[in-house]
């Protein structure tokens, strides 16, 4: 089986977009590869973090990738830091990736521009993703738009290093049929719904209770018409209409025939029914999930523990191609 990769980060709460974005298509392809899912926590850091508030985020992310259906018995769910290689790889990486590569990252331009100080971390986030993907020789890593040119930026990093040092690394695919939804901010539906965004309307989070996803969705921007029309609707009806359509997986045909002319209020009411009631089986397992003592911590400590020989190997051949010691 192919080898499949993703990650999220443990910072932010984990909200709607990501899981119609990509929880729940890994939980849906899971079974058709040799699936890793990991919460990459050395990324969180590029930024100052709360250790107390990481700690717990980090254990809160694992328990939502299980309450969303991701099967340990088949996955490996971990924890980024727990796998010392990701580290190493990055550094070897980073002797061979020329720095103008990093400097163009449309993320790091952005970031760097938001922020007084700038860590060097942020500019080498770029290349502890490619050691992500290449340790484990992942052909297949679902991730959004949004993290396209890092993916192409990995795919260099690993070709420069096969032409200096001869085949190491699996290239991964570049064309990503697993990647689901994109979800608008709904207070602002010309921009992608984010955990890092400010304002309690932007986003509505997995943990929401459903009096709070009532109020978000109620409150959420439509356009200036008083009902939904399929030929002129803005993109607020239309961030809203494929919430629902991505919760309740109907055709066009059904969206259309349902939807048509119905006023925004009820549009509303709808949606914020159909995300409360998707929800609340994944926020019931997610409350079993952190009530089990040991159990998140057995998970994450198995799912290092099967990915570790991987990553392992995959460093020490890359220290041998370097000519770095091994001990053997």
């Amino acid at each position: 089986m192919k080898r499949v990769l993703s990650g999220v980060q443990p910072t932010g709460n984990l909200h709607i977009g990501n899981y119609l974005g990509a929880l729940k298509n890994w939980v849906k392809i899971q079974y058709d590869y040799e699936s890793i899912f990991c919460i990459v926590d050395l990324h969180a850091v590029t930024v100052y973090q709360s250790p107390q508030e990481l700690e717990a985020k980090i254990r809160e992310t694992a328990a939502l990738f299980l309450a969303c259906g991701i099967d340990p018995k088949h996955s490996a769910v971990m924890v980024q830091s727990s796998v010392h290689g990701h580290a190493e790889l990055a550094w070897m990486l980073t002797c061979v990736t020329p720095v103008g590569w990093l400097q163009r990252m449309t993320q790091f331009k952005a970031k760097s521009e938001e922020q007084e100080t700038i860590g060097d971390g942020l500019l080498q986030y770029p290349v502890l993703m490619a050691a992500d993907i290449l340790i484990y020789q992942a052909a297949i890593v679902p991730v959004g738009d949004d993290q396209s040119q890092h993916l192409e930026l990995t795919r260099d990093i690993a070709q420069r290093f096969n032409s200096l040092y001869g085949e190491t690394f699996v290239m991964p695919a570049t064309h990503l049929p697993s990647v689901g939804a994109r979800v608008m901010g709904l207070d602002d539906p010309e921009k992608k719904m984010s955990k890092s965004a400010a304002g309690s309307g932007h986003a509505v989070a997995l943990l929401d209770p459903p009096d709070q996803i009532r109020k978000k969705i109620m409150r959420a921007t439509t356009d200036s018409q008083p009902s939904v029309d399929f030929e002129t609707m803005g993109a607020g009806v239309r961030n809203l209409l494929g919430i629902f359509q991505s919760f309740s997986e109907w055709d066009d045909d059904r969206m259309r025939a349902h939807f048509n002319g119905l006023r925004y209020g009820d549009l509303k009411k709808q949606v914020a029914e159909m995300v409360a009631g998707s929800l609340a089986p994944i926020q019931k397992r997610y409350a079993e999930i952190i009530a089990e003592p040991g159990y998140l911590t057995g998970i994450l400590r198995d799912g290092a523990a099967r990915v570790s020989p991987i990553a392992d190997s995959t460093v020490e051949l890359v220290k041998r191609r370097m000519g770095l010691y091994t001990g053997s």
